[in-house]
């Protein structure tokens, strides 16, 4: 049965091919070579207290549209100024109206020296982790449900090999479990399931102890009020990823301090 994921990511696959024309791999470890180290994403989420990842995201397949008239350097400048630990960054462009670019243009737009940046796509291939580091992102989602074993461990050591931090997407037990098996060192659970889409935010309160205290976690999805965040706090989190609730929002940045509890 195909599902919401199998169709994204036949479209990621043939993307990537037109991709690899235009922009060589050689081309990619050149640039990638040249820029900045990345910013420290996992000491970014490790800090005391519950922190916040806070997403750019004009759009979503379940949704459709979300913030049409969204300026992704304006939002992460607020997001940066209203106490956000890390900026994620949605580059996938046909169902996300994401794009690549946005990296390095947020980062000379005023985040240079911070938040890390994530970059939030369905990453697949080497090609992608060079990409990444060449565009400037800090760390990049690796989803387990749409690798398998060897194509994650091999992702999430290549990415660690230059310089990147990787947070790593699980949906069940199963899931988190091979997200530590492959050295996982901040996993996050999706409390929407990406096969149907349907959300539940107890997703995490039943994933969360199958992680080990030694790895962050992010609990991801459906976070709409500073009272869900205290409830996920409870379950032993380290830090949420909201998107939908702030980019919605009239004022993202005073949403983010309520988020905060500020």
């Amino acid at each position: 049965m195909n599902t919401y994921l199998d169709g994204i990511l036949e479209r990621k696959r043939e993307d990537l091919v037109a991709r690899k024309r235009s922009v060589t791999l050689a081309d990619l470890k050149s640039r990638a070579a040249s820029t900045p180290p990345p910013l420290d994403f996992t000491a970014a989420l490790g800090a005391p207290g519950m922190q916040i990842i806070a997403e750019i995201k004009k759009a979503s397949p379940s949704r459709g549209v979300m913030a049409a008239d969204l300026d992704p350097i304006a939002t992460a400048e607020t997001y940066a100024r209203n106490g956000a630990a890390a900026i994620s960054v949605l580059t996938e462009e046909p169902h996300f109206h994401g794009n690549l670019d946005l990296l390095a243009a947020i980062k000379a737009g005023g985040c240079e020296d911070g938040p890390p940046l994530l970059r939030k796509d369905f990453i697949l291939e080497p090609y992608q982790v060079y990409e990444s580091r060449a565009y400037r992102a800090d760390a990049l989602l690796l989803i387990v449900a749409a690798l398998t074993d060897t194509e994650l461990q091999e992702l999430l050591s290549l990415a660690h090999e230059l310089g990147l931090q990787c947070l790593v997407e699980a949906h069940t037990v199963e899931e988190a479990k091979t997200a530590v098996a492959a050295g996982a060192r901040v996993i996050g659970i999706n409390n929407r399931d990406l096969h149907t889409f349907e959300t539940h935010l107890e997703t995490t309160a039943a994933v969360r102890p199958s992680i080990p205290d030694g790895c962050l976690v992010v609990s991801e999805s459906g976070i709409r009020s500073r009272a869900d965040v205290e409830l996920i706090g409870s379950w032993g989190v380290d830090a949420v990823l909201i998107g939908e609730a702030l980019v919605t929002s009239a004022e993202p940045g005073a949403k983010l301090r309520e988020f905060l509890g500020a």
